[in-house]
């Protein structure tokens, strides 16, 4: 920060944050011409008296702002709060493999990491070093500081490369890559390059050659910057695999694959002008071939060690995070809400959901479900057998398994084999791995589970949208008005109409079944309610709360109970026998700490297509 910015933050004049710089009071300040730098985080030296408090307190206008969707890095740390990730760049050169993959959940700051190598790495005119002085990686010695501004960077993106045709995405794809050619535009007249060269540059940052010179084109434009800096440079590639999910669900899966393959093995396999390479994605597509041959490629999955702290925050992130906005006593909801993932070694929370959760004013909701498609996890669910949805109500109950996982799962792999499914909800972030044993190669043994509330909240509402297609609307809209109401004798002639029209005595087979259809019948409800299904309250566990995201929405809880041959008076003894367990076993509880002010308890029992229903409002004062 600088001296302004610190003085705004301590409470204490310009000039006397100038002196302590001057004093060496300031651990890490540094001076950049006539302009002091001082760390971000750093407390306000102590008094002569080891006293911190005086001068006027600091105020909360002090504080950055949330970095809410900001992926450039530059603008990141020196204008937003920043999570300081640059030890990532020590970590891979102690290492310096020539190809690294990093494969991540969306939203995990894959994108604003792999902007940070660039700033670090890329030879420009501009001193880059203020980007990184106060960062943990400048103090980590000059072998690694001589990295910096050393390499060309070669940076594509292909995160926004989302479209249902070929020919777009090919447009596309040809319009980035010569927008990357074009920034570097000292090639077009370099002495370094014959003309033969110059004109096969201009080609391609014109876009004017063919669809074969730009599957090469990453080859080419690695030649060229070496000649032209005798350097080899660093390619960059971002989120390579968004444009292969878009083949696989809008049918041009092949014709993608085809040109990503040759467009990677020319500008990484055997490469002599390549220094280094990385690529994010969420998946490793490794099984298409796609890094055919590519011998130098280590791959960095959720499960590996290396690299595990440094896409999304760790639990003292989080902490120092709630401490700076003055929510340090909402640690517990996070941890809830957005904690749970397992990359290696690390805990980790989701990143783009910890800040939307400080910007909310630390009201806590489904902030990582609207930031991207839910295609492929509807795709999966539509395929899933009924074992694998037996599972994933396990998970949705709190539970866990034991699973095969194999972290090179491929988008085809959904439709050809359903038991893969699991591997792709793990690397895409819809399951954690609670342990994890290597058993051969790439694939493993994990206990898998559900991260946190957030994921659970997802689950709920697409794995229970996938009923919508077997309940009529018209039946849904009258159960959930008599159910708003609490109208007893119009939901029981709803429900009863309802199972005379679309179920057979067979299907009626126990409490099991009942419990998905009700279930069901919610969660095609418009979004007034958070449902949640065999949770812990009270004195044990309710069948279905709806908890009212509008507080002048009644909470409403159901128990449900089944019994073959039952007479008409045995079922309505049944239904009472329902609502009086709501009420024993005290299930209301939770909604009641929600500041849930108006409550409806319903017990409906079944036999065969029969129903009967118990009802009670409860007003809380």
């Amino acid at each position: 920060m600088t001296i302004k910015e610190a003085a705004a933050a301590w409470g204490i004049t310009e000039r006397r944050v100038n002196a302590l710089c001057k004093a060496g009071r300031i651990s890490g300040a540094y001076k950049e011409g006539r302009q002091w730098f001082i760390p971000d985080g750093t407390q306000k030296p102590m008094d002569k008296r080891g006293r911190r408090s005086t001068g006027k307190p600091a105020v909360s206008s002090a504080r950055k702002p949330l970095p809410i969707g900001v992926s450039d890095y530059r603008d990141a740390c020196k204008n937003y709060y920043y999570v300081d990730k640059t030890l990532m760049i020590k970590e891979f050169l102690d290492e310096r493999p020539k190809v690294s993959l990093f494969t991540r959940p969306r939203r995990f700051g894959k994108t604003l990491n792999m902007d940070m190598l660039r700033t670090f790495f890329e030879k420009t005119t501009e001193d880059t070093s203020v980007y990184f002085r106060d960062k943990k990686i400048w103090f980590c010695g000059e072998s690694y500081r001589v990295h910096h501004r050393k390499y060309p960077v070669i940076f594509l993106s292909f995160k926004d490369v989302k479209y249902t045709s070929w020919e777009e995405t090919y447009q596309t794809l040809q319009k980035l890559i010569a927008q990357e050619f074009r920034r570097h535009d000292e090639l077009a007249s370099s002495s370094a390059l014959s003309n033969y060269e110059k004109e096969e540059y201009s080609l391609l940052a014109t876009e004017a050659a063919d669809e074969v010179e730009y599957q090469m084109s990453l080859r080419t434009l690695t030649l060229l910057l070496h000649k032209h800096h005798n350097v080899a440079p660093i390619v960059i590639i971002d989120e390579y695999d968004t444009p292969i999910q878009q083949g696989h669900v809008s049918g041009f899966y092949d014709t993608i694959i085809g040109f990503m393959r040759n467009l990677f093995s020319g500008g990484l396999k055997d490469n002599p002008h390549l220094s280094y390479g990385f690529l994010t994605g969420i998946l490793r597509v490794a099984k298409e071939s796609i890094f055919s041959g590519l011998n130098n490629l280590k791959i960095n999955s959720i499960l590996d060690e290396r690299y595990s702290e440094y896409f999304g925050f760790t639990s003292d992130e989080v902490r120092e995070m709630a401490e700076y906005y003055s929510a340090s006593d909402k640690y517990q909801e996070l941890c809830d809400w957005y904690d749970g993932y397992r990359f290696g070694n690390a805990e980790i929370f989701n990143p783009w959901s910890v800040i939307g959760y400080f910007n909310n004013n630390c009201r806590p909701k489904a902030f990582w479900q609207s930031t991207g498609s839910n295609d492929i996890i509807r795709e999966v669910l539509a395929s899933a057998t009924p074992d694998i949805m037996e599972r994933l109500e396990l998970l949705m109950k709190g539970e866990s398994f034991v699973t095969h996982i194999d972290t090179g799962v491929i988008y085809p792999q959904i439709q050809n084999d359903p038991s893969s499914v699991y591997s792709f909800l793990l690397v895409a972030g819809y399951l954690k791995a609670v342990s994890c044993d290597q058993s051969y190669g790439e694939d493993y043994m994990c206990e898998v589970a559900l991260p946190n509330k957030e994921i659970s909240f997802v689950y709920s509402k697409e794995i229970l949208s996938q009923l919508e297609n077997i309940i009529p609307r018209s039946a849904a809209i009258a159960i959930q008005e008599a159910i708003y109401k609490a109208d007893i004798e119009s939901l029981q002639k709803a429900l009863e109409k309802f199972l005379l029209q679309t179920i057979s005595f067979h299907d009626a087979a126990d409490e099991t079944f009942y419990h998905g259809l009700i279930l069901g019948m919610c969660a095609v409800m418009d979004n007034s309610y958070r449902i949640t299904s065999n949770r812990e309250a009270g004195d044990g566990r309710f069948d279905i709360q709806m908890l009212p995201l509008n507080k002048r929405l009644p909470g409403i809880l159901i128990e449900l109970k089944a019994g073959k041959g039952r007479s008409e008076t045995q079922l309505e003894d049944l239904a009472n026998v329902a609502l009086q367990q709501i009420n024993d076993r005290a299930y209301s509880v939770d909604l009641r700490a929600m500041n849930v002010t108006s409550i409806i308890k319903i017990g409906i029992a079944f036999s065969g297509k029969r129903t009967r229903i118990a009802a009670e409002r409860q007003n809380i004062e």
